[in-house]
């Protein structure tokens, strides 16, 4: 099969298996020419195949030498379509941790459902023991809750009033109004339903109650607040009621970890080209700007070194990581320097569909986003033709 992007709205509908193969190397690649540390022995990682948690699980492996289970949702490839990118991505790591000799098994399952949590503990039960970290990574549209089979759908809305803005067509290189009309009160419900920390509290609860969590058990979630310039549609809308949420669970999660000496965390991240981020309005056009800021001042940092630096010198530092008033830790910490944050509100006015390419870094958002789903990796040829069937190795052998 001779595989191409195919881009429809905010998401490419194909994905590149060599490609994605020698992104998930590249990200291997950095971990190991870092310093190793001292870390995690048995990780969990739910939402495992893209974006944060891949890097996750690969700074885990590669960085401090641990087993990993993965938790994730990927469609394999068939007669007419490829797989997704998560799942090339993840054939890849287990792969290469093979290789490395390092155990990596996965599981692909509705990580909300009952038999995902089932089928973890009985992997970690029968490999592990004990688990000593829980990253939480998932980033769903919707949630089909376990109990209830009600279906929750997530939005990214303003509350309370209309949000007018401008926002990117990153492909076509338009800068253009747009209008979002605030949430409803059942929307924002929803939104929390799924992003919110129900499901990374009833993942904990479960592997307590199973005695799989091991003494001085940490677990992890991931946010995002972003500056001024977003927050009507982000920190205040419904995305920020999920996040208030997320926090709130922390919060909880700690108590009942105690007895463990246990901890709850949340990493509040740098803005990045996701498949998450690229569906927000506004976001795309305020990524574009950091990244040319960033990369001006040498400061820009992906996925990767982001969740090495949080691994390292944060969750496995000698000293308890600096936590800010919310008890969360603050990776963002390069993105929301003020010097940067002023140069974007100087420059943000003036972006038109004109100037888009001299103000901001439009063309690396795009490259971002192709890199997402395998494309544009340097010595792949997209002009040739290759098996989209792959297969991951431990799914394979159940």
């Amino acid at each position: 099969m001779l595989i191409q992007p195919k881009i429809r709205g905010f998401i490419c509908t194909t994905a590149h298996p060599t490609g994605c193969f020698e992104a998930v190397k590249e990200q291997i690649e950095y971990v190991k020419k870092q310093a190793s540390f001292s870390g995690p022995k048995n990780v969990l990682i739910i939402g495992a195949s893209t974006g944060y948690g891949l890097a996750s699980r690969i700074t885990a492996s590669f960085g401090a030498g641990a087993k990993t289970i993965g938790v994730f949702f990927e469609k394999e490839a068939d007669e007419k379509r490829t797989a997704t990118a998560g799942w090339y991505n993840t054939a890849a790591f287990e792969t290469l941790a093979q290789e490395a000799q390092l155990y990596a098994k996965s599981l692909n399952l509705d990580a909300f459902s009952h038999e995902a949590k089932q089928r973890t503990a009985e992997l970690i039960r029968q490999d592990m023991g004990q688990i000593d970290l829980v990253v939480y990574s998932l980033a769903s549209p919707r949630r089909i809750h376990p109990d209830t089979g009600q279906v929750f759908s997530s939005v990214l809305k303003p509350i309370g009033q209309a949000f007018s803005g401008k926002t990117v067509d990153a492909f076509r290189g338009e800068v253009k109004d747009v209008t979002i009309e605030p949430a409803t009160a059942e929307e924002i419900d929803h939104t929390v339903a799924v992003m919110g920390g129900d499901d990374w509290a009833r993942w904990i609860d479960f592997l307590a109650n199973e005695q799989l969590l091991a003494s001085g058990v940490k677990t992890i979630a991931y946010s995002y607040l972003g500056p001024k310039l977003t927050h009507d549609i982000y920190k205040s809308g419904t995305i920020g009621k999920a996040k208030e949420h997320l926090n709130t669970t922390a919060h909880q999660l700690n108590q009942k970890l105690k007895s463990l000496k246990g901890q709850a965390l949340i990493s509040v991240n740098k803005a990045l080209v996701t498949q998450s981020s690229a569906a927000i309005p506004v976001v795309p056009l305020y990524i574009s700007l950091l990244y040319r800021i960033m990369k001006e001042r040498g400061t820009h940092e992906g996925c990767i070194e982001q969740i090495y630096r949080l691994f390292k010198d944060f969750l496995y530092a000698s000293l308890p990581p600096s936590l800010d008033g919310q008890g969360q830790i603050r990776l963002d910490d390069r993105e929301m320097q003020q010097d940067i944050q002023n140069e974007i509100a100087a420059r943000w006015p003036n972006i038109t569909s004109d100037n888009l390419a001299t103000l901001t870094d439009i063309a690396g958002y795009r490259d971002d986003f192709y890199r997402l789903f395998g494309f544009n990796l340097p010595g792949v040829d997209y002009l040739a033709t290759c098996n989209p069937h792959v297969k991951i190795k431990s799914l394979d052998d159940k």
